[in-house]
């Protein structure tokens, strides 16, 4: 296993996005050995772990990155926030990175590039066999609306309460190649399509694909991208927990010649928006009854799915916090609740939106809840 998560880095004094944070990225990567990299946008930088045995190593690597970053943004009067979203930064306002690979997306992708000022979380789980890479991503994207909603961060947008609890699902499939992924009978297949898009010229390669699942092209992984990236480290974890064991179910019904039943794209796509709309106080349609089924007992059904999944790769506690996550909300109600109770003793809209950014500075390194 292994989790990238995108940071976007505020001036503790202001709480403003930072324009070009002074040697931070140097720092950082000095300390973690290069697992620290740059973004699309220099007010951003991206952690990725090591190789991951199991969930346990995924937790000790994410917070030894977390507090590495947050440790040498510090130094600088800086800080981390881990949100999909700044509540009041101005997407025009920031640089692109100068890289050449940032510089030909915004050449190629134009005035949907200035708007990406969003992070995300990505979980990848190794699975070697590349057929049954492509089987598994076909099956699990029934399962994407429930791993959103549980991570929803981004309720704000430019200093606006946007009615939604993932703004960033709508920024980020703005561009193409995103959304959903297309299902294949095999890899060969998929290998096909891809070398349609090359061989036009179009991209380079499938690392230009950014579906809400998809095979890594650098790693023998299934790389989970649907999800906001939470504030809360053991919140991350658990997403991460639940996205393995749920593949790991589906791999045990395949050894046992069954399958999870496949619906169609539209229909689990209705899902990702009432997801991304309302998180986990809202519902989701059960496919299989036909109805709409509050989130948090769609969490505790997903509990019991692959409980004995979470046995066996000794997650069982990580697992369950998805049901805590249901109790107390995700980061996009935390940060409206402190938005709205900062109004409600009086602050202006700008004080409110601090606010909200303070509380993220102080939850992007807050220890677990036991």
């Amino acid at each position: 296993m292994g989790i990238e998560e995108e940071y976007l880095i505020v001036e503790r004094e202001t709480g403003a996005l930072v324009a070009q944070p002074p040697g931070l990225m140097e720092r950082v990567a000095d300390l973690r050995h290069g697992l620290v990299g740059r973004e699309l946008f220099d007010s951003q930088l991206e952690i990725g772990t090591v190789v991951c045995e199991d969930v346990r190593h995924l937790r000790a690597d994410v917070g030894l990155l977390r507090i590495a970053v947050t440790e040498a943004a510090e130094e600088f009067g800086l800080a981390p926030i881990a949100a999909s979203t700044h509540p009041f930064a101005k997407w025009d306002q920031q640089r692109y990175t100068d890289n050449e690979r940032y510089r030909a997306l915004a050449q190629d992708l134009q005035y949907t590039t200035r708007r990406m000022v969003v992070s995300g979380l990505h979980v990848h789980v190794g699975v070697e066999d590349p057929e049954l890479r492509i089987d598994l991503m076909g099956q699990v994207a029934y399962f994407l609306p429930h791993l959103l909603a549980l991570s929803t961060s981004s309720p704000f947008w430019s200093g606006q309460d946007t009615g939604l609890k993932s703004y960033r699902t709508s920024v980020f499939h703005s561009v193409p190649r995103t959304g959903l992924p297309e299902k294949f009978e095999s890899w060969a297949e998929f290998e096909r399509h891809v070398d349609v898009l090359v061989r036009a010229g179009i991209i380079e390669d499938s690392t230009k694909i950014w579906w809400d699942v998809r095979p890594s092209k650098r790693y023998p992984t299934l790389e989970l991208r649907v999800t906001d990236l939470p504030t809360r480290m053991e919140d991350t974890i658990a997403i991460a927990a639940a996205y393995v064991c749920v593949l790991r179910m589906l791999w045990r019904l395949k050894r046992e010649n069954q399958r999870w039943r496949d619906y169609a794209n539209f229909l689990v796509a209705e899902n990702i928006w009432r997801a991304q709309r309302y998180g986990t106080t809202g519902t989701l349609l059960d496919l299989g009854r036909g109805e709409l089924v509050p989130v948090s007992d769609l969490a505790d059904e997903l509990v019991e799915l692959v409980r004995s999944d979470a046995e066996a790769l000794g997650c069982t506690e990580e697992l369950e916090h998805i049901r805590t996550i249901c109790e107390r909300g995700t980061s996009a109600d935390r940060q409206l609740a402190v938005y709205r109770e900062a109004l409600g003793q009086e602050a202006t809209e700008d004080e409110a939106l601090r606010a909200v950014v303070d509380a993220l500075m102080a939850d992007t390194l807050a220890p677990p809840v036991r």
